[in-house]
Formats: C-alpha cells, structure tokens, sequence
C-alpha cells in the first residue's frame, strides 16, 4: 500500500536540504502572469523565475514545442547531434555576433564553459603565463565552485575549501580599478552587461567601452554574462547591442528556455577553435527537448513588436513606481533597463527589502530582491498592460501595510 502525506511546506522541512528557505506559498499551475497556489488563490507574477519566464507561464508556442517534441526524440547523447540543436545554433549566430555556439544547462555551466575556453585560447595562442581572469565585485556567474569565486560575492564562495587561483576582482563603473589590475598576463574579463544580483546596476557608456578598449591592449578576452540581461529582458535581443560594445565570448540562458532548463556559450571560429574534440563536454548539453522549445521562446522574443513592447512596459513599471513613491517615499532610486528593474529602498528602509517582498506576496503579487535594500522585478516581457496595473495596485497596498503597519 502507497503511503499517504501531505506535500506541503512542511514536507519540504523533512525531505530537502536545507539550503533554501521557501515561501509558504507552493504554487500548482499559471497562465500568462498569474499563478495559482494549493488553495487557488491567485498571484500576479513580477518574478518570473528571475528573469526566466520571459514569456510568462504555459505561453502556447513553448507549450506546442515542448509537446510536439516530447513525441518524437527527448535525448541523444552528444556523440550525434538533433535538430532542434541545429536550428536554435543557426539562430543565434545569424542574430548576435557570433560564430559557434556550445550548449548547456544553465547559467552556471555556461559561464564555466566561457572561462574554461578563456584559459585555453589564452594558454594555447600565448602560454601558460596568461592565466588571470579579472570580474567585479558584487558580480554574480553561477555557483560551480569556478563560476563563484568569478562572481565577486564572497559570502558565496567562502567555506569550501581552497578557491580555484588567479581570480581578481575590480570595481564595476570604475576604470581605474580594471586598469591597476589588468595586464598582459590577463586572459579575460567577465562582466555583466548590467548587474543583476548585484544590485541591477547599469554601466556607463564610459566604462562599457573602457573595458573593452583595456581587453585589446592587453590581448584579453572580453566575456560579457548576458545570462539574466539576454534574450530580450533589456529591450534589445541581447544587452551588449544597446551598449554598442561586443565581446569575444558571451554566455546566455535564463530566457533562453522560457522556464526549461538550457544555456548556451557564443563565440567566434577564431576563440572556438581551441575547445578542441575532448576538451569539454556536458551530457543534457543540445538536448533535444530544452532546443525545441529555447527555439520557440527565441523566435517569439525576437520580434520587433515584442522588443518594442519591453520598453514600453518599462516606462509603465517606473511611472507606477515612481507614483508609488510619491505617496510613501521609500526609495532612493529606480535604475534598470527593459524589464530588469531595481527599487532602491531610501536610508528609512535599509536592510528591508524582503520585508517588502513578504508584504507583497500578502497582497498576492511575487516579486524578488537584489540584496538587502533592493526590490527587483523581472516578470514576462509580454506580462498584459492590465496585469502590470493590478501588480501595482497591490504593490502599493503592500507598501502601505509596511509603512502604516
């Protein structure tokens, strides 16, 4: 006999590890911007995975794909490639600048292989000597034991032992910082086109293309961690063509999938030819069901209507915002780009940024934080005009409760 229980929070107390501390909320289905939890009540969504629902739960063309695919072929080993890996490789090198794309799972495994590839092209075309990687603080690449001590948040990295060498870490928007650092035993820099755990932090026009320019002096590789900026979230197809600045290497997922799991590596033939037959691999890499429906989620994305779409929802977000605090006064700053946006709690409210989460998760609105005094939004790039205006009605009723409480 089948033994009976309950799955609910309680549940995931006793079966999970415990390095994750979940909502109370356990949300069973969604469609568009709202979700549905065990009780049904409903929630808009201003999360959206962070930043991955791009567009939105159960969207047609992703569930078609997924459908469609999951009838015909779910996984080849990569001794044979598919298809849909074709297809969605040919998409993304005829729209980016790049030449060859390597498939993952994720951010993490992406940006893993990004830096991987860094020290090979580096040791292969110049020698051993050139092995430093430079990022910058409050960066975040992933958490494989590589990928976070990149990622320039110690509280992540330290604790496991002795951390993978030659890693240094300048300050973001501040040339100078790169510039004492880097030299010509640098391999590569790895920065985001906008920070994103770190704070939704955008960089100058100055400092995007100071850091490529100190790149060519000093025959390093730019790598650009497009992961949470890509596939549409800024309002461009990826964020390096609103900032005119190309890398040499740049990691994408996130987006990509729409909500399963798949990422990518991008680069040019002349870096790609170095991850030479053994060099790297990843089982899932190219599955078959993650591109069929990163195919779909890409097509439906990268559509002028759609990007154009971004960046009017955008303006409405920071309006609504902005209105919001008018009333209450509890934010320093709005910043971000497209739908990746940051409210910057003011010195009233420091440190309390998931208290505004929780309050808003009352009043049946997900959002997310960026550190201790930001508020982050990230929901589908396609979320209804109407969706936006209610998710702000019970923002600022969740302001409210915070303020006056």
């Amino acid at each position: 006999m089948t033994e009976q229980f309950s799955v609910n929070r309680e549940l995931f107390d006793h079966v999970m590890v415990p390095n994750y501390s979940p909502s109370a909320v356990i949300p069973v289905r969604g469609k568009g911007s709202r979700v549905w939890d065990q009780n049904n009540n409903e929630l808009i969504d201003f999360a959206g995975g962070i930043a991955v629902s791009c567009l939105g739960h159960c969207h047609p063309a992703l569930v078609e794909a997924l459908k469609t695919q999951g009838e015909k072929l779910w996984h080849l080993s990569n001794v044979m490639t598919n298809e849909p890996a074709l297809r969605l490789a040919k998409k993304l090198v005829d729209n980016t600048f790049a030449e060859k794309v390597y498939f993952a799972n994720s951010g993490a495994e992406s940006n893993e292989a990004a830096f991987k590839l860094a020290r090979r092209w580096a040791l292969d075309v110049y020698g051993e000597h050139k092995s430093q990687i430079i990022s910058f603080k409050q960066g975040f690449h992933g958490r494989t034991f590589f990928t976070v001590t990149v990622g320039g948040q110690e509280a992540y990295s330290d604790g496991f032992g002795p951390k993978p060498g030659d890693i240094e870490h300048a300050e973001y928007n501040n040339l100078e910082s790169l510039e004492a650092l880097i030299s010509d035993n640098t391999c590569a820099v790895v920065m985001e086109p906008l920070q994103g755990e770190g704070g939704i932090v955008s960089p100058t026009q100055e400092f995007a293309e100071g850091v490529r320019a100190l790149c060519d002096k000093h025959n390093a590789l730019l790598i650009f961690d497009e992961v949470q900026t890509g596939v549409g979230r800024t309002g461009e197809l990826y964020a390096y063509m609103g900032l005119g600045v190309t890398p040499d290497i740049m990691t994408t997922a996130k987006a990509l999938g729409g909500g399963f799991p798949v990422g990518a590596m991008l680069t040019t033939n002349d870096i790609a030819k170095h991850l030479k037959i053994g060099t790297h691999g990843s089982t899932y890499g190219g599955n078959p069901l993650a591109c069929a429906v990163a195919e779909a989620a890409f097509d439906t994305v990268n559509d002028p209507a759609t990007l154009q779409g971004v960046k009017a929802k955008e303006a409405m977000f920071k309006q609504a915002l902005a209105a919001v605090n008018e009333k209450y006064n509890v934010f320093k700053e709005i910043r971000g780009k497209g739908l990746l946006i940051g409210a910057v709690l003011n010195d009233d409210y420091q440190g309390r940024s998931k208290d505004f989460l929780n309050a808003a998760m009352k009043h049946g609105l997900m959002t997310l934080v960026a550190g201790a005094s930001i508020i982050r939004f990230t929901p589908s790039l396609v979320i209804p005009d109407a969706d936006i205006l209610e998710g702000m009605n019970r923002f600022e009723k969740a302001v409210d409760a915070i303020v006056n409480g």
